[in-house]
């Protein structure tokens, strides 16, 4: 996300895809679904947001992705603001395993197999596409100069970072600041090229996670925190560490 909208603070919500997913998924919630017809609902909601930016602003993707930006950052406001209506609404009962949803929690977690196959398919795609990731980082000229066709490359791009995105919202909640913090900190540490970068992402943001679940899980225990509460808490002041290093 950071190299197609060639943006440092890009990260996999931008587009409004975790509210998208939170939002169909809190409905189906409050209605009283059992957790599988949540995880699809989930998963449909987070696409639908994708969607509704593509139609929104991607019409110039391959001059502008701005429109693209934009189109997602109204979107997710939108998308906060009816997800705090259904919050409001909601049966008081339900409302502890909403938030918990909303904050990140891997107990939801149940189908670790697919995304084990969602994690071994995407970063393989993601790997085909290392070298124009590289180019990418470029003005869109000079990457078409390279022979990178721009346009096609931002929407496989966008795409793939979409589906990511939906599948993890929908096992798993959202859970922020992994996707900004990981590739900034890999990059400090001399990680530049995508083909090195992009399955170091997957093993560094995946450890940052687990040592977030475990403290979540033991530092006021018997209580459980949300991981997405501790993502943030280490995100925070790790993202302004990295900022004043040169």
């Amino acid at each position: 996300m950071q190299t197609l909208f060639r943006n440092p603070l890009a990260e996999p919500y931008l587009l409004g895809a975790s509210g998208g997913a939170g939002l169909l998924a809190l409905l189906g919630m409050a209605a009283g679904l059992a957790w599988p017809w949540i995880s699809l609902l989930a998963f449909a909601g987070s696409l639908l947001a994708l969607g509704l930016a593509a139609a929104l602003g991607g019409r110039m993707l391959a001059r502008d992705h701005t429109p693209l930006l934009l189109a997602g950052v109204m979107l997710a406001a939108g998308f906060g603001a009816l997800i705090a209506l259904v919050l409001s609404l909601a049966p008081a009962e339900r409302l502890p395993g909403m938030l918990f949803f909303l904050m990140g929690d891997l107990a939801w977690a149940a189908q670790p197999g697919l995304l084990w196959l969602g994690l071994v398919v995407t970063t393989a795609l993601a790997l085909a596409l290392a070298r124009r990731l590289d180019v990418l980082q470029l003005a869109p000229l000079k990457a078409a100069s390279l022979g990178v066709a721009v346009a096609p490359t931002r929407w496989m791009l966008f795409g793939l970072a979409g589906a990511c995105t939906a599948l993890v919202v929908a096992q798993a909640g959202s859970i922020g600041f992994v996707g900004l913090m990981v590739p900034h900190a890999l990059r400090k540490l001399g990680f530049a090229g995508h083909r090195l970068l992009l399955p170091a992402c997957a093993l560094a943001g995946g450890s940052l996670l687990v040592l977030a679940d475990a403290l979540a899980r033991t530092v006021i225990e018997p209580r459980e925190l949300p991981v997405g509460v501790l993502t943030a808490l280490i995100g925070v002041p790790m993202m302004l560490w990295l900022l004043r290093r040169p």
